[in-house]
This record gives C-alpha cells, sequence and structure tokens, in this order.
C-alpha cells in the first residue's frame, strides 16, 4: 500500500491491522524457543535511563529510518553501520532502529547490524504482542517502545512487565492527554510525540503542555518535529533529557555528517548560555 493510499485512512489503525497479522506470522516461522537461541539474547543490556540524565552529553536518539507512510522515501539506499557507527562516534546517547518492513522499510538485521555500537539501542516498531519483546531481546535491543495510542492502559502494563522481565527498558510514546493513565511503573521513559500519528501534524506547545502532568519520576524525551538545537534546548529548558531525531538527519546525503553538525550546534549554543549565566 502506497503513502497516498494510507493517507485517506487512519494510518495507525492500518499499521496495527497488518502487524496483527505479521506477528502470528513471524511467531509460526520463528518459534520463541528459537528466538531464545540468538547470540545477542544472553548479552548484558545497555541502559538509556541511566544515559539521559547525563549533562554533559547529547541526549539524543538518533534515529536510522528508510521510509514512512506519510514521506514516502527518506533514504532507501543509507547502510545501517556506517550511519550508526557515525551517530555513535559523535555522542549519540542511543540509537533507535526501525524495524517494521512493510511501511517503513526497516527489518531485523538492521536491529542486528546495528548491534555493533556500544550505546543503547531502541527497537522502533508497533509491539503488541509479547511475541515481539522476545524478538526484541534477541535482536539485542535494549530498549523497546510501547505507543499508548495502540494499546490499552492494562495491554502496557503487561508488556512492559514482562519487558522487565526480560531485562529490557520501556520507552512509552504518548501523544494525547487521555493517555497519560498508561504511564505505570515499568514504563520509567516516557515520550512524548509531538507528531500526531492519526495527522502527522507537528504541535511543540501541545508537547510542552502535557509533560508537566508526566511525574517527576520519569525521563521525559521529546519524539519527532525537532529540526534544530532550539527546539531541544527548550525541551530541556521545560523537564525533558531524552531527544528523538530522525528524519531530520536521514533525510541528508550523510546523515553521520549532518549529525555531527548538529552536534557541534548543540554544544556550542550550550556553551553560549552556560557564560550567560555566569
Amino acid at each position: 500500500m502506497q503513502p497516498t493510499e494510507l493517507n485517506r485512512l487512519n494510518i495507525l489503525e492500518t499499521i496495527i491491522a497488518a502487524k496483527r497479522v505479521e506477528v502470528e506470522q513471524r511467531s509460526k516461522a520463528l518459534p520463541v524457543s528459537l528466538l531464545r537461541q540468538s547470540e545477542h539474547y544472553e548479552r548484558a543490556r545497555l541502559s538509556l535511563r541511566q544515559r539521559l540524565p547525563d549533562e554533559t552529553g547529547t541526549g539524543i536518539i538518533a534515529e536510522f529510518k528508510r521510509r514512512s507512510p506519510s514521506k514516502g522515501s527518506i533514504n532507501e539506499t543509507a547502510d545501517v553501520v556506517e550511519v550508526t557507527r557515525a551517530y555513535a562516534e559523535s555522542g549519540a546517547a542511543g540509537l533507535s532502529i526501525l524495524t517494521d518492513e512493510l511501511f517503513f522499510g526497516g527489518s531485523t538485521a538492521d536491529l542486528v547490524r546495528a548491534r555493533i555500537n556500544q550505546v543503547p539501542i531502541l527497537r522502533k516498531d508497533f509491539i503488541i504482542d509479547p511475541y515481539q519483546l522476545e524478538e526484541a531481546k534477541s535482536m539485542g535491543a535494549d530498549v523497546v517502545l510501547l505507543i499508548a495510542a495502540c494499546l490499552t492502559p492494562g495491554e502496557v502494563q503487561d508488556l512492559a512487565g514482562y519487558a522487565k522481565e526480560l531485562g529490557l527498558e520501556v520507552l512509552l510514546e504518548l501523544h494525547a492527554e487521555e493517555e497519560l493513565g498508561h504511564i505505570c511503573d515499568a514504563t520509567e521513559l516516557v515520550g512524548i510525540n509531538n507528531r500526531n500519528l492519526k495527522t502527522f501534524a507537528v504541535d511543540l506547545e501541545h508537547s510542552l503542555r502535557m509533560a508537566r502532568a508526566i511525574p517527576d519520576s520519569k525521563i521525559k524525551i521529546a519524539e519527532s518535529g525537532i529540526g534544530n538545537v532550539e527546539t531541544i534546548r527548550l525541551f530541556r529548558e521545560n523537564g525533558f533529557r531524552g531527544f528523538l531525531v530522525g528524519e531530520h538527519f536521514m533525510k541528508t546525503y550523510n546523515p553521520g555528517a549532518a549529525f555531527a553538525e548538529f552536534v557541534r550546534q548543540l554544544h556550542t549554543v550550550s556553551g553560549n548560555n552556560l557564560k550567560q549565566q555566569s
């Protein structure tokens, strides 16, 4: 299905319907017993939760994304090893790897190949079933994404609890204020998607208002619509410690170089702010 066709529908509902079929097929082809034989399954996990509060770091979770339902092709030919290595070397706090193939052009292989980097990796997908958590662990992921818009509070609690049992951290993604009830003990990382998953419109002010209702015990992460260092500065001033940025880098000819320049600008702005405060 092409992006133009998807725009006539509720994109998220379409993706989830396809994901249910995909999970059923994948679980039959590769049962959990085989997933647990992966060389990555028992590896020690890296903690994104511990890295993000470090104010000397960038706080950026740099994303590898080939395409999206709303934008179509973003960067189909980029090499995941080359790009993620550059992200890691330039100070990414974490990596986000799209593993959905049908709508985003990602794959399990992309995450496995990115595992050469010694930074936490988020498996970014539409997780609706415990099987996908076992998959994430077998790929070498450290963190999984749970999207409140496609799960009930009870499903989030069950999936987040199971992820924690597996040693995985959970990033709970919110957009609407009515989703605040999805937050639970096991969701220590809470992201606010600045982009509405149903309309794909970006509203930074909505995210800032909504963040005030998130408990201070949670690490707040801003997602999507971040295209300049001033936006990061704004979110930092409002209590955010993580910033998931993908399309801004991936749409360039050289995502790694674009990220390095962004980090340089970020450090320059941070340094100037410190001078002004002193």
